[in-house]
């Protein structure tokens, strides 16, 4: 068992952003970012949405989303969820015709309730311009342009001094020691430059996507949303 607000809250501050920078990313509003930090589940529209911000969020931050998803689900929801989105079999009628409409009717009147809380929840997402994770477009998500820096980056083939900073090589320092090897690492801006002591044994991933660090022996780089490019001077 772990706490799930404040382990979000030691991610993100490590991290050094803020929850402006992280709505637009996430494209999850900064009062629910607040929420699941806070462990005020209840100011969320339904479960639904708890387990789906709650997983977009985590994953961001470089955490694991499903563990955050099952600690929730073990520590506030427990097995009422599955019963709730399960339709419950009618016991077989014990007499006739009589038993078996009524039966009818019961499981009519579930479907009806049902389909009522699929809307609503729906009409909720829809005000809040809110998207949960699995339920948009595929193809309008392919071409959305990122704004914000996801990098990830592992030392893959041995072991190295990295040196990460937000915005410029005199911006806020994100990051200075060792890579040890195997271990991925996990940052997040709008624009990072970062200075590699042997940059031929990284693995570097962008907003999810493989990418190749410059080559030539360049060891300080710029890293946008679109590219990873020398730096001045490097």
């Amino acid at each position: 068992m772990f706490e799930i607000g404040s382990s979000l809250r030691e991610a993100r501050l490590r991290q050094g952003l803020d929850f402006p920078e992280l709505e637009q990313a996430t494209k999850i509003r900064g009062k629910y970012l607040h929420a699941l930090e806070e462990e005020q589940f209840d100011v969320l529209p339904a479960q639904t949405y708890v387990k789906g911000f709650l997983r977009s969020y985590a994953d961001y931050l470089g955490l694991d989303g499903q563990l955050y998803v099952d600690e929730f689900t073990s520590r506030y929801v427990g097995g009422e969820d599955d019963s709730m989105l399960r339709p419950r079999r009618s016991p077989p009628p014990r007499t006739g015709p009589r038993m078996q409409s009524r039966a009818v009717v019961l499981a009519l009147v579930g479907i009806a309730l049902v389909a009522t809380l699929v809307i609503v929840a729906w009409k909720a997402g829809s005000a809040n311009k809110q998207a949960i994770v699995g339920l948009g477009s595929t193809k309008s998500a392919t071409r959305h342009v990122p704004s914000v820096v996801r990098l990830e980056v592992t030392a893959a083939r041995g072991a190295t001094r990295l040196e990460v900073h937000r915005r410029s090589a005199t911006g806020p320092l994100v990051f200075q020691g060792t890579l040890e090897k195997g271990k991925p690492h996990a940052f997040a801006g709008r624009r990072l430059w970062l200075k590699v002591e042997r940059p031929e044994v990284l693995s570097v991933k962008l907003n999810g996507r493989v990418v190749a660090l410059p080559g030539g022996g360049v060891k300080t780089v710029v890293v946008t949303p679109r590219s990873i490019r020398p730096a001045a001077g490097a």
